[in-house]
């Protein structure tokens, strides 16, 4: 991890940009410094997943924000991070940081005497930026010693021999690399990077060259040989093995040969004198001898990989290897042979035995898919740089086989960004694709918990973050309900957290496109929640005795429109029209607005539409909470509603279970999920649509397909169309988030397919089968059905009519969707004769004397009294 110099980049040019070093040239080096901005985190994130192979990546985080994203970015492969005082004592307190990874930055605000006690006693580093005084911080750095964490300068002027000064001091200097060349003669305005990088090598030759160990990709010792800075500056220039010969002069591998070498990177050793090139051999091999090294030639999987790859190229036909390649089914059995029998071992020599078979299959798939070692090493060391650790719970399937279980209070939790493109989640030998089951063949307790939802945390993990989010809005009102979208939006221009009706048409400015579709939905919205209204009711359960019905609308109620990785105007619409059609007097929407602070117009324009009162500028529990309590900006709601994440979740039970919040809820509901049926009449491209329209919402979605007596091909057809459809979406990192825990079951009929349908009770259920409407009988837990191939589940989220905020979890076993009845709350009466209370009294009192509660039985008795003694 430890580098020598550090060549600047801007993440946001560092592609397109002709200036200084190139990328190629950069990787040699194998260290880059750049800057992160508030709202630049995702960008650095991409700049990590796609250069994490090439460089060491050090990174200026003090305009990060939050701890969270910093973490972040070291969970991605992040080196290190340059960080202010405040971030450094927050960090201190992260479990599994290994505080190497941190560099405390000198500001004009902080003294010397805070940058010491700060870093005393830890391995943190110290960032000195832009210093004009060299001859100080020569100083300085004398005066710290050489037992000392790393220290890194940039300059305020960067000469060649500042730089040299600064590396001379033992200290790291950091520098732009559009003021670095390969090439200073053809370019002497900028700086040799060869002369820098070589500045502090030490040789005790005469002749002054400094001996240099070739090792390949995988570390392993190629060959002894000596290098000069003309020959490492001849190096960094072509990007090829170029070394020194104490008879030839410049020695450029392989020139004769044809075994040349492709620079990969330049480093030293800990006492910088000797010099490492680590580069891919090509041709025969390294030495004069052809053989791979200078020391003989591969061993272990460094040579079962050069045989593989030989076999892969020319294996002989009906070999076993080529069976290999050529089956991968073949091959994937193997593999499943071999960690079973590993897992069954017991002696050190069996385990010995199977693992060695087991690693054979496996370097064997990686072959054929065209992957090295060295990546697979690159992983592990991505996977050794996370700061935040799993369990190591085994997963459902295998932990039910085996009996395994995880700790009680522990829970899976679902990711909440889409997933890196090197990340293998919701693929299948390369393919996206869900894991399938047979029911006919695999226990009851492995379908059971395939079924189980990608639960996002422990409660009591949310709740620990649910609790004092509600307890400070309740105290801080309003400043709080700012802090939190300051936080969590990133919206730091806000300066209020309500936007009033009459809202401005500058701020619902639409395409008519779009304001047609969206009063097309209203109107049908508009139309199936109006037909849902009841007529009072009035029964005369006995002569004199009339009791009755009727409804009025919940006065005051709050609608939770989410934000996040969508725009979703369909459920202001969803929400805030039958807030309207039932008459609530007060409808406030509540969803967390974009970085500048503004909410879609899409947004605002049904809130218009529906008469909204306000829109709450919040997300998360913070918006639940203010809508629950009321702050002084935010109007007390009497019943919230609406989907959202497991925070809302969370926010929405607590409110509804204070009794001093006075607030209900609609129902518990959580990230979307969908279950298809399937037979053999369904169309394939019909199907993977619709498991893919809800595996784009979330990676914490869950999709489920029950294929009915479908043959391999036909599922197999399914199967090509999900990978062919998702590959084409640009949420594709999303959708391979929620089919990872996603499946497949294959069932025998409809009547088990339906079985596990009331089983699972989905969200969205869709019946693309032989007569569907005959099935919609056998429905018994379901939020909302979609029946027949030409009923796709969008038009239920968007514009038929019927609602779209439904249960989820398995809750529609007891909640229904939203609907009119949401809105409204029924209110009974009673209306009693004298003959009624005649006739009805006996009844009454005795019940009342059973129950011993003499002022009810009075409350009749002294009124029949009453009626005697008028009429006598």
């Amino acid at each position: 991890m430890s580098a020598t110099i550090l060549p600047q980049v801007d993440i946001a040019t560092y592609a397109t940009s002709t200036q200084g070093l190139s990328l190629q040239q950069l990787s040699f080096i194998g260290s880059v410094f750049t800057k992160v901005g508030a709202n630049q985190v995702e960008d650095a994130l991409s700049f990590l997943r796609q250069t994490f192979a090439r460089f060491n990546t050090y990174i200026d985080v003090h305009s990060v924000p939050s701890v969270e994203e910093v973490l972040s970015l070291l969970d991605a492969g992040a080196v290190k991070v340059f960080v202010t005082l405040q971030q450094l004592e927050q960090l201190k307190s992260v479990k599994n940081l290994d505080l190497d990874r941190v560099a405390v930055t000198v500001s004009d605000e902080s003294t010397r005497e805070d940058i010491i006690n700060a870093v005393a006693g830890t391995t943190v580093g110290v960032y000195a930026e832009a210093v004009a005084d060299i001859e100080l911080v020569e100083a300085w750095l004398k005066e710290y010693g050489g037992e000392r964490p790393p220290v890194f300068i940039s300059l305020s002027k960067a000469t060649e021999e500042n730089l040299l000064k600064v590396m001379n001091s033992g200290a790291v200097p950091v520098i732009s690399a559009e003021r670095l060349t390969v090439n200073p003669e053809a370019d002497p305005q900028r700086i040799d990077i060869a002369k820098l990088l070589i500045a502090n090598v030490e040789s005790d030759r005469v002749d002054g060259l400094f001996p240099t160990l070739v090792t390949d990709e995988r570390g392993i010792a190629l060959g002894l040989v000596y290098s000069s800075e003309k020959s490492v500056s001849e190096s960094l220039r072509t990007g090829a093995g170029v070394y020194q010969s104490r008879k030839r002069g410049l020695w450029y591998k392989g020139a004769t040969s044809g075994d040349t070498q492709e620079l990969i990177k330049i480093g030293f050793d800990c006492d910088q004198d000797c010099v490492r090139f680590v580069v891919r051999q090509k041709g025969k091999g390294f030495c004069h001898l052809s053989t791979a090294t200078c020391f003989g030639e591969y061993s272990g999987l460094s040579r079962l990989q050069q045989t593989l790859q030989k076999r892969k190229a020319s294996a002989p036909e009906g070999s076993y290897t080529a069976r290999l390649y050529n089956d991968p089914k073949l091959l994937q059995a193997k593999i499943m042979e071999e960690a079973n029998e590993l897992c069954e071992a017991t002696t050190k020599e069996d385990v010995a035995w199977e693992a060695a078979d087991l690693l054979y299959f496996a370097l064997t798939k990686c072959v054929a898919a065209g992957v090295t070692l060295e990546e697979v090493e690159q992983n592990l060391d991505a996977k050794n740089l996370k700061v935040k650790r799993r369990k190591g719970d085994a997963k459902g399937p295998w932990a039910a086989k085996l009996s395994v279980s995880a700790p009680q209070d522990e829970v899976k939790e679902a990711a909440s960004v889409p997933k890196a493109r090197s990340d293998p989640a919701g693929t299948i030998d390369g393919r996206i694709e869900m894991r399938r089951f047979n029911t006919a063949t695999e226990p009851n307790s492995v379908i059971q918990e395939a079924l189980k939802r990608p639960s996002q945390r422990s409660s009591e993990k949310i709740m620990g973050i649910v609790n004092p989010i509600i307890a400070d809005i309740r105290a801080r009102g309003d400043a709080a309900v700012l802090e939190y979208t300051h936080k969590f939006e990133k919206a730091t221009s806000l300066t209020s957290p309500v936007l009033k009706a009459p809202f401005q048409q500058a701020l619902m400015n639409l395409s008519p496109e779009t304001i047609a579709a969206i009063d097309t939905s209203f109107e049908n919205i508009r139309r199936f929640h109006a037909a849902q209204a009841d007529k009072p009711l009035t029964v005369e359960t006995m002569p004199g005795v009339v009791c009755s019905r009727f409804s009025r609308p919940i006065e005051r109620v709050g609608l939770y429109v989410p934000g996040g990785t969508a725009v979703l105007p369909s459920t202001a619409l969803m929400l805030g029209v039958p807030a309207m059609v039932a008459g609530c007097k007060t409808i406030v929407i509540a969803s967390p607005p974009r970085a500048d602070g503004s909410i879609t117009p899409e947004i605002v324009y049904v809130a218009h539409k529906v008469g909204a009162q306000s829109i709450v500028l919040a997300g998360g529990a913070q918006a639940v909470a203010a809508m629950a309590y009321g702050t002084e900006s935010v109007s007390k709601v009497d019943k919230i509603l609406g989907p959202g994440n497991q925070f809302v979740t969370a926010a929405k039970m607590v409110v509804a279970n204070d009794t001093s919040a006075g607030v209900s809820i609609d129902m518990p509901a959580g990230p979307s999920e969908v279950l298809v049926i399937a037979d053999k009449t369904a169309n394939p491209a019909f199907v993977a649509s619709d498991l893919l329209s809800q595996a784009e919402h979330g990676v914490d979605s869950q999709v489920v397909l029950i294929a009915v007596d479908l043959t391999a091909e036909q599922l197999q057809s399914i199967e090509n169309e999900v990978d062919r459809q998702a590959n084409a979406l640009p949420r594709v990192d999303i959708v391979r988030g929620a089919i990872s825990h996603s499946v497949t079951l294959l069932v025998k009929d409809i009547k088990e397919a339906m079985e596990y349908s009331n089983l699972y009770a989905p969200e969205h259920l869709i019946l693309q089968v032989h007569e569907p409407e005959k099935i919609v009988e056998l429905v018994q837990n379901a939020g909302s059905v979609f029946v027949g191939p030409w009923t796709p589940e969008s038009v239920g989220d968007y514009s038929a009519g019927v609602n779209h905020s439904l249960p989820t979890y398995g809750y529609a076993k007891q909640y229904s969707g939203v609907n009119l009845g949401s809105y409204v709350k029924h209110i009974t009466s009673s209306n009693l004769s004298p003959e009624g209370l005649k006739n009805i009294g006996s009844a009454v009192m005795q019940l009342a004397k059973v129950e011993e509660l003499e002022a009810h039985r009075r409350a009749v008795s002294i009124r029949l009294e009453h009626m005697e003694k008028g009429t006598g």
